[in-house]
Formats: structure tokens, sequence, C-alpha cells
């Protein structure tokens, strides 16, 4: 299967100044570091402003690459030569096609609301200043990763996430499971990481070039093991990224950080970066049906995993956060489909940027009134004193779970159709999975529904660590209005870009044709009936465990063992720990002992073995001239005694 490439035509008008996309927010974040505490005043507002001027370039260009010819819409504008070494030559460049300009439009556009939420979240924080220096310089390294046009452009925005993300999680420092949730993060992120990496050498090793556009029209050239090879590695980047099996352990843990990080990591950027990556690569894995095998089944699994952990948590943004873990998961799958499937994934995302973006939010709004408490059991009734966040959350609670005709109802059903489309045993299984994972999302998010703005009101009987009564309210409109604006997207955004396959139509230059699902295991029109029915038998049970019975404010110690494998993130960490870490840390020790022991041990030897010989060869020179006299007797002797030897042999 081959791909037909758009043509690269340079940048012009608007576009010309498309650099500023990712300077804006770089520079605002590069002012808040150095002024320091000079900009607590106003260093917020700052922050919100870059994010806001980047929407706002972002939607002009949008609008201005709308207006061109489909066969004209993919532009390149060159900066400056970057690295120009031997043969390697990597231009300092950005691509601006509809696949980059949807990312910018994403990142900017809900990065902006999640930023004026932070003004409100944050207003009491005493590191507020530094935390917005931090989320810009996370929105810039987003735009570098998307509007690269080349591999190591991207390359330097994904390691810029990274680092955004570790000092965003760990804003809290003086928390130990802060730091530890940080460092767990950064250190699962480098494996994927490294995969990348050895992809990107493997394209030049055999290319001698990472321009996309010349990789994507020369791919063709390599052998299939290499292309599969290359497809797993860069999965295996996409896994550390968007936390996909097995890399998934870090996403739940990244809670630590301020809720608008969560809203920010989960819901527009760094989670789906590795979506981005496989799509941006659709060229390479349209050559590989093993490679895109091999995406879809992490995406399966994924998404099942997800599903069932977020029933048995009782954090709030851990349910939430492992829906995130299971909805990448369905996007994961998506991609995996390939031109099946790509612009389904792109769909998904786009509307799951919405909701979940908006369900974060709301989370972090209930939390701002019952004192940063995270345990849904110790919620309750709280629908009556936030009437703004309970109308917000629970619009994004219904297009998470597919409720017909919003957001999630048009891009999840498309994806799960597009599943059970695929010939064989593929078709049974993964729209298998992805139903049962629909109806377990329903319950788990029915659940939580229930436990924190339903039912009596188990805050009344409590007290905060600190000895303060709840006094749940609503929270300011600098919150409140963000969450609108994304309840809104969470209701219409789905309408609008599958009509008239909008989103489809406009992505056909970076993806391709949309390869349209024929017969399959289950029927097209038989889908949305199908998963309807099992997330309406979830939202029930959901209702029957939760809903008719009294919510008990402490956990049961006793529960059963499916639960109790659930709540230890089914094991995650444990085999992590056995199969990764724990060999790793062995295979460091036997490494430090063979460098003490071997390679010190030979070079400090041949040292020990050099100076006690000189030390006894030095004490041959006494000063005295009688002993130089007898050495050179004794020297002249065994001289004659040799030559008279070799004259009578």
């Amino acid at each position: 299967m081959t791909t037909e490439l758009p043509e690269v035509g340079s940048a012009t008008g608007l576009a010309s100044w498309a650099w500023l996309l990712f300077v804006l927010p770089a520079l605002s974040a590069l002012v808040l570091f150095v002024a320091g505490r000079r900009a607590d005043r106003w260093g917020h507002w700052l922050g919100v402003l870059s994010v806001v001027a980047s929407f706002g370039l972002g939607l002009a260009i949008f609008l201005e690459t709308v207006a061109l010819d489909p066969a004209q819409r993919t532009r390149e504008l060159s900066l400056y030569d970057w690295i120009s070494v031997g043969a390697l030559n990597v231009d300092f460049g950005l691509r601006l096609d509809p696949l980059s300009l949807t990312f910018v439009l994403l990142i900017t556009g809900v990065g902006s609301l999640i930023h004026i939420y932070s003004v409100g979240y944050m207003g009491h924080d005493p590191g507020r200043r530094r935390f917005f220096a931090q989320l810009n310089l996370f929105v810039a390294a987003m735009l570098i990763l998307v509007l690269g046009n080349n591999f190591v452009m991207l390359y330097l925005g994904w390691e810029g996430v990274g680092l955004a993300s570790y000092l965003l999680i760990g804003f809290y420092q003086d928390r130990p499971s802060a730091a530890t949730a940080a460092k767990k993060a950064f250190l699962m992120n480098r494996v994927g990481d490294v995969g990348l990496a050895i992809a990107i050498f493997l394209l030049w090793t055999d290319l001698g070039t990472l321009q996309y556009s010349e990789v994507f029209a020369r791919i063709g050239e390599l052998g299939g093991g290499t292309i599969v090879a290359i497809t797993v590695l860069l999965l295996l980047g996409a896994c550390g990224k968007s936390g996909q099996f097995p890399l998934q352990a870090w996403l739940p843990d990244a809670m630590e950080g301020p809720t608008p990080v969560s809203a920010l990591i989960h819901a527009a950027t760094m989670v789906t970066a590795g979506v981005y990556l496989i799509a941006r690569c659709n060229p390479i894995y349209n050559l590989t049906e093993t490679g895109r095998l091999i995406v879809a089944l992490v995406g399966v699994v994924t998404l099942l995993i997800g599903a069932i952990i977020g029933c048995a948590y009782d954090d709030i943004k851990k349910v939430l956060a492992y829906s995130t873990v299971s909805q990448i998961g369905y996007m994961i799958l998506a991609v995996g489909l390939g031109p099946a499937g790509y612009a389904l994934g792109i769909f998904h995302l786009l509307t799951h940027g919405f909701f979940k973006a908006g369900l974060f939010l709301g989370a972090g709004s209930v939390m701002h009134a019952m004192h940063d408490d995270v345990d849904m059991r110790r919620y309750g009734g709280l629908a009556r004193y936030m009437p703004i966040t309970f109308v917000t959350f629970g619009l994004g609670y219904l297009a998470l779970i597919g409720f017909p005709f919003l957001s999630g109802y048009f891009s999840k059903d498309e994806i799960i159709a597009a599943a059970f489309a695929q010939p064989g045993w593929e078709g049974w299984a993964f729209g298998g999975a992805a139903t049962l994972a629909a109806g377990l999302t329903a319950f788990y998010m029915t659940r939580l529904m229930l436990m924190t703005f339903f039912g009596e009101k188990r805050w009344k009987e409590l007290r905060t660590a600190d000895g303060q009564e709840y006094h749940p309210h609503e929270s300011p409109a600098s919150m409140t209005v963000p969450m609108i604006v994304l309840a809104f997207g969470s209701v219409f955004a789905g309408f609008l870009l599958y009509n008239g396959h909008v989103l489809v139509t406009w992505l056909t230059p970076s993806l391709g044709e949309l390869a349209e699902p024929e017969g399959g295991a289950v029927g097209h029109s038989v889908v949305p009936l199908l998963v309807v029915g099992f997330s309406l038998v979830g939202a029930v049970i959901a209702y029957l465990v939760v809903g008719r019975h009294r919510v008990p404010v402490e956990r049961p110690e006793r529960v059963s063992l499916p639960v109790r494998a659930a709540r230890a993130d089914l094991y995650a960490n444990a085999i992590n720990e056995a199969v990764i870490a724990r060999p790793g840390t062995w295979l460091s020790r036997a490494l430090v002992y063979v460098d003490n022991r071997g390679v010190d041990g030979v070079v400090n030897g041949t040292a020990a073995l050099l100076g006690g010989s000189s030390g006894r060869l030095r004490r041959l020179q006494t000063g005295f001239v009688r002993s130089y006299a007898l050495s050179m007797l004794g020297g002249s002797v065994l001289v004659i005694a040799s030559l008279l030897a070799m004259r009578f042999a």
C-alpha cells in the first residue's frame, strides 16, 4: 500500500509568521523565569496573553489555509539551517498542513481556556508565576513538536514536553509524592524516547535524510523488516508519551500536579503526542500490516486496562486519568487500523480534548470547593451547591460515555464501527473489546457522578485535616466560564466535525483518503445501537451498585480479588519493578562491580606493579662508588662468561 503524498509549497502570507506560534509562549516563559518575584503581580496575565495570541494567530493561519485549494494546503517555512555536519543537514523549519494546524488550534485553544481557569484556581498559590512559566514552556514545546518539518524538530519538542511535564507534575516540591510522580513520569518517558531516537537513527542511516517530505517519499526503498522495526520503535515512543501499555503506569500518578496540569496533559497536549506521531508517519505504517496490527493490539489492551482500573478508584482525578488511558487507547486502535482509522483517531482526539478538559476542570472546581479533597466517598449531594459545575461536568460525562448525538457518540462509535469492519478475527476481537470498554466507561463515570453530585451529603459530618468544616460553593467566573465553553464543545463539536465529513475532508492532504468500512463482523448501522446498549447497561449497573445503596465514607477493607487487582493498577507497577527496574538495578550493580574489580582493577594493578617494581629497583642506587664498581665487575664477568660459553659451545 502506498500513499499519494501532497505537493509541498512555501509558506507565504500569514503563514510566514507561523514561527510566532511557539515563540510567543516561549518568550513569555523566559520572561517569567528571569523576572522572578517581580512578575508575581502580572506574570499570570502575561502567560494567558501569550497563549491567547498564539491561538489568534493559529486561527488566522487556519482560515487562510482553508481558503486554499486542497492540493496547496501543505506548506513549509524554513527558518534557518540548524545542523550541518557532513552529510547531515537538518533544517529548523515548520510544516503547515491540515494535521499540524488542527493540533495548533487544539493546543492553543484548549490551552487558553486552561490558562484562564488557572488564574482563579491558582489565585492564592505563592508559586503562581512559576506555574504559568512552566505552563507556557509546555505549550511552546508541544507546538514545536507538531509544527516541525523533520524528525529532529519533532524530537526537540518531544523532549521539551517531557521536561515541562516533569516540572509541572512535581510543581508542589514539598510533597514527596509529587517528586516521586515527576521522577516516575520522567524515567518511564525516557524508555519510550529511546525507541523514538533509535527509529530516527535507522531512518538517517538507511535514507540519509530526516525531512518528513523526503523520508515519506523514499520510505518504500527500505526492506520490510526494517520498516516493521521502525514502526515498532515509533510505537514505543508513542506508548511513553501517551501512557499506553506497557508504559501507562506514570499517567495516573501525574495527578500529583495541580488540576489545570492534569487537564492540559490529559486532554489537549502531551498524551496526544503519540497519536500525532503515528498519524504523521502514516506513509510508513501504510507499508506494513504487521506494524499496524501491533499498534492496534496495544490500543485494544490499553483501552481495556484503563476502563477496568477506572471502575475501582475513589480518587476523582485518578478515575479521570484512567479514563484518559482508555480513551487514548481508542485513538491508538484507530490509527492502528490504517487508512480506515487515521482520521477517526484524530476526530476522537479533538472531541476528547473538549470533554476531558471540561471534566478535569470540573474536578478541579469540586476540589476547590472541598479543600482539595479528592476522595469521592467524602462528597455527595454537590449538585445543589455547585449548579454550573454540575451541568458542565454532566455534559462532559454524557459526551464521554457516548450519549446519542453528543461529541463522544460520533467519534467513538465511528472507531468501533471501523474496528468491527476489520477482516477475520480482528473485527470480532477489536470491535468486541472496544464495545465492552464503552460499557465499563459508562459504569465508572456514572459511579463518579452518583458519588460526587447525588446522594446524601457525606461531607456534613466530616472535617478537613486541619479541623475545618466543608462549605461547598460554586467557583469564580474565571473558572466556570472556561468550563462552560468546553461544555459547548462537548455537546456540539462531534456533530459539527462529523456532519458532511468536514474533518475527514480537511485532513485528507495529510492522512490520505478515509477507507470507508465495508461489511465486517457487525454492520455499520448496528454499531451505535450496540454501543448505546452496552453503555446503558453499564450505567444501570452503576446505579444499582452505588445509587441505591449508602456509600460508606471509609473504603471497605475486604473487597473481591478483581477490585484489589484494579486498585493495584492491575499490578502494572509490580510488573515493571520485576521485569525492568529490579533487573536494571542488578545489571547496574554488576557493571559497577566489573568496572571496579575488572577495569579499574587492571588499571590500578598495573600502576601498583610498576610503582612497586620501580621502588625496588630504586634501592640499587646507593650512591657508593664501591657498589657501582662491584656492579660493573659483576656485569663484566657475566659478559665474558657468555662469550666463552658461545665460543666453546
